[in-house]
């Protein structure tokens, strides 16, 4: 009997006509533990995957969105974010052990949740967010490189860091006024590519933003993104 990899608890398969026609995704957590990641559904910002409503729209966009395709600087880089949960405490928490914590199994929590997604994506090349030397040796790996390699993906090393303050301990709006903080390696492969960011969080869109115009600039023709949650 496998065992949820957040609660522990034994899980047994339920026997359904589709999983006895088509084998069906192996899951890492129980319907208890799954139940409480709360999916982003309804409308969505066009471009962040937020939910939509109230007075934070400006047509199909957040109100976020809307500030940074109006910046002159970042504008048009980014063509789009999917993000599979909000990020609420449970979601936090996980991702918290995973990522701060060296539990790099919990990552296969979210694998099945990202092939699903992954499934209507189309790209040619993917690559993730690189740390800096020091986060790297704290944390033991890198937790968009460690999705990519669960997911199956061979990703490339497209990106370096040339700015390493940990940005957690920056306000939103210093978040936002942030020079460049990545640069592209110089690569033809980048030419003309479809280029898919794999990362955890969407929070301002600061990181993936600087990391699509480094991509962008240095030839690529479109850079998306899929995170855990937003």
């Amino acid at each position: 009997m496998n065992r949820c990899l957040v609660c522990d608890e034994g899980m047994k398969q339920a026997l359904t006509w589709r999983g006895l026609l088509a084998r069906p995704e192996a899951r890492a957590i129980c319907t208890g533990c799954e139940g409480k990641l709360k999916w982003i559904t309804g409308e969505r910002c066009s471009m962040c995957s937020r939910e939509l409503g109230g007075d934070h729209t400006t047509g199909d966009l957040c109100l976020d969105c809307s500030k940074w395709e109006r910046d002159r600087e970042w504008g048009g880089y980014l063509s789009k974010n999917i993000s599979l949960f909000h990020y609420n405490e449970y979601v936090k928490d996980i991702i918290a052990k995973y990522k701060y914590r060296g539990d790099y199994a919990l990552a296969e929590v979210f694998v099945p949740f990202l092939k699903e997604r992954l499934r209507d994506m189309e790209f040619d090349m993917v690559t993730v967010i690189p740390l800096s030397h020091e986060r790297l040796r704290e944390r033991g790996f890198n937790q968009g490189q460690a999705l990519a390699d669960l997911l199956g993906l061979h990703s490339a090393e497209t990106l370096t860091r040339i700015h390493t303050e940990k940005q957690s301990k920056k306000s939103r709006q210093e978040r936002m006024s942030l020079p460049q903080v990545f640069q592209a390696m110089p690569s033809d492969l980048l030419e003309h590519k479809s280029i898919l960011i794999i990362d955890d969080i969407y929070t301002t869109g600061t990181t993936l933003r600087h990391a699509a115009k480094a991509l962008i600039t240095a030839g690529a023709k479109e850079v998306s993104s899929i995170t855990l949650a937003r």
